[in-house]
């Protein structure tokens, strides 16, 4: 466990996964064992979206690649590589090819291995400062390598009748949850707060998009994504990527605002 402190605010991250950000005593962070899901947080990369009705395949300009919902990254294991008080550095690489162990397999997915054809370096960054923590994503690899990026965070909730401030609007947790599965999407936004017991901004860099998932009302996901993916079919996920010029950078701020 890594763990990050300046003044009243405190940081844990496990193994990559930010699993705390506590700031005067309140939690603004989903733990882990509660309802609504097994993670904290996690990253969607190199696809965003289910792909089991596209057989768990994604075109690529090198053939079809075999993946799961959400993307491969998720099933590698972060390495930690630099670490001071206030930041914390994690990357995982992968190389061109290799199998993949699917956690989805068999109870949820009929792919036992995933591969992508392409070689990259994902690094994730955390900065905690007196005001925020900023979360930031590198990506480099092969150049034209298609990908889509999103990042995954759950916020728990401590009021009834939480807010979501997006674009001069206010969604509500009953929108979020009559959504379901496919998640709310928010387009051409790169700022959302969530009214709770206490306000936190999150702002984004990069990403252009968000979508809002929750089953549950002890917390909501609130994800910065490049592209939505409800909005084609599973088998044309394709048009959803960009192309990587050398590295790709992008930032999430995470900002309390009382």
């Amino acid at each position: 466990m890594v763990t990050l402190s300046v003044n009243n605010t405190t940081v844990k991250i496990d193994a990559g996964e930010l699993v705390g950000y506590e700031v005067n005593g309140h939690q603004f962070i989903h733990q882990k064992g509660s309802p609504g899901w097994g993670s904290a947080d996690t990253e969607m990369f190199p696809i965003i979206g289910p792909v089991n009705e596209a057989g768990f395949r994604v075109k690529t300009p090198k053939g079809e690649a075999v993946q799961d919902q959400h993307g491969l990254l998720r099933q590698m294991d972060y390495q930690l590589e630099h670490q001071t008080e206030t930041s914390a550095v994690f990357a995982k690489e992968y190389q061109s090819g290799t199998e993949v162990y699917n956690s989805k397999f068999p109870e949820k997915s009929t792919e036992e291995k995933l591969t992508w054809p392409y070689d990259f370096r994902f690094e994730k960054s955390f900065l905690l400062t007196d005001n925020s923590l900023e979360i930031h994503f590198k990506v480099s690899g092969e150049e034209a390598m298609p990908f889509m990026l999103g990042y995954h965070p759950a916020f728990k909730l401590h009021s009834k009748s939480p807010v979501i401030l997006a674009k001069g609007k206010e969604i509500s947790l009953d929108e979020v949850l009559a959504v379901g599965s496919r998640a709310l999407q928010v387009d051409d936004c790169t700022s959302i707060t969530l009214k709770d017991e206490k306000e936190i901004c999150i702002e984004t860099e990069g990403f252009g998009n968000f979508m809002c998932w929750t089953e549950v009302r002890n917390m909501v996901c609130i994800e910065p994504i490049t592209f939505y993916p409800y909005a084609v079919e599973q088998s044309n996920l394709h048009q959803g990527f960009q192309e990587l010029k050398d590295t790709a950078q992008f930032k999430v701020v995470l900002r309390p605002t009382s």
